[in-house]
């Protein structure tokens, strides 16, 4: 069974057409900027929306472990829950989640084939990401080729650190990665995401070398990434690719993760990293210098 966090019908950002978006659970990097830290964990991770909490206390009342307590500023986790979902299935109110969930295949594929009319009339299909897709590899290809049975258009996205062989063996029964290039300068991108980039960057020249449809989605950041020498740096080297990606999509910072990290009780940005949304200035610079290296590239996607 694989660790689902999240699945999103209806997704128009993921890839070609209308698809269902399946999250899944893991990740080796560690963002300053993620915007899904609840898909970081291999594990479930436990959320709480105070304002959504009436303070009844059922969760506290249901908990085996006593772990819960209701304080003035809402329900206090004391640290030692053991994420049996009981005080999450008792909340009135949904103010307590479960970021992770096991899904058997054919439980998936149901959700999967009520949108398969509006999938086929919109040219779209099933994208896998998280997370990390690649964390769960074994899980990951037989999903993906029971979609291939089953007529799906398949699509991965990744951020690409991962073995080569991971990668070539999710390429045999995928049509499309969607891959993150988040900065050219492998200090700077450990810096800001705690993994080095030549793993990364190999992956997507492999890529490019077998031919495999790809698209570039670069999170573009002030402070980060989205100066002018590593937006030059990722469009000579998207460039240089012996087949270039089919769209590079300049993806504009937001702190979505912000408001997540709250509800899970850890720190967005626990670095203190300047991050800020970029000028349109710095945008349109940015979709010039890749315009000027050849490459379809669109702010947005």
């Amino acid at each position: 069974m694989a660790l689902i966090f999240d699945i999103k019908r209806f997704a128009i950002n993921d890839g070609p057409g209308i698809r269902t978006t399946i999250f899944m659970k893991g990740c080796p990097l560690r963002c300053v900027w993620c915007h899904n830290p609840e898909g970081i964990s291999k594990e479930s991770v436990k959320m709480y929306t105070k304002k959504k909490c009436i303070g009844c206390q059922s969760c506290v009342e249901v908990c085996p472990e006593r772990n819960l307590t209701l304080t003035p500023d809402g329900i206090q986790d004391l640290g030692h829950c053991t994420y049996c979902g009981k005080c999450v299935d008792e909340c009135p109110t949904l103010a307590l989640e479960m970021a992770g969930k096991e899904w058997k295949m054919g439980e998936l594929m149901q959700i999967v084939e009520k949108e398969r009319a509006v999938m086929t009339e919109s040219g779209g299909g099933v994208t896998l990401c998280g997370g990390e897709p690649l964390m769960q590899t074994d899980y990951l290809c037989e999903l993906l080729d029971e979609l291939g049975k089953r007529g799906f258009h398949r699509t991965v996205d990744t951020s690409l650190f991962a073995s080569a062989e991971q990668v070539e063996r999710v390429a045999e029964m995928t049509e499309l990665f969607l891959v993150d290039l988040k900065h050219m300068d492998s200090q700077k991108h450990e810096l800001f995401t705690h993994v080095p980039n030549e793993p990364i960057l190999a992956n997507i020249r492999m890529l490019s070398k077998m031919d495999k449809p790809f698209w570039i989605r670069i999170p573009l950041i002030e402070g980060v990434n989205a100066d002018k020498e590593n937006i030059k740096a990722s469009a000579a080297f998207l460039a240089s690719l012996p087949h270039q990606p089919q769209v590079v999509n300049l993806l504009v910072y937001h702190d979505v993760g912000k408001s997540k990290h709250a509800r899970m009780g850890s720190i967005y940005n626990p670095d203190g990293c300047t991050m800020q949304v970029p000028s349109e200035t710095c945008q349109q610079h940015a979709l010039a210098m890749m315009q000027q290296h050849g490459l379809n590239a669109k702010i947005g996607g």
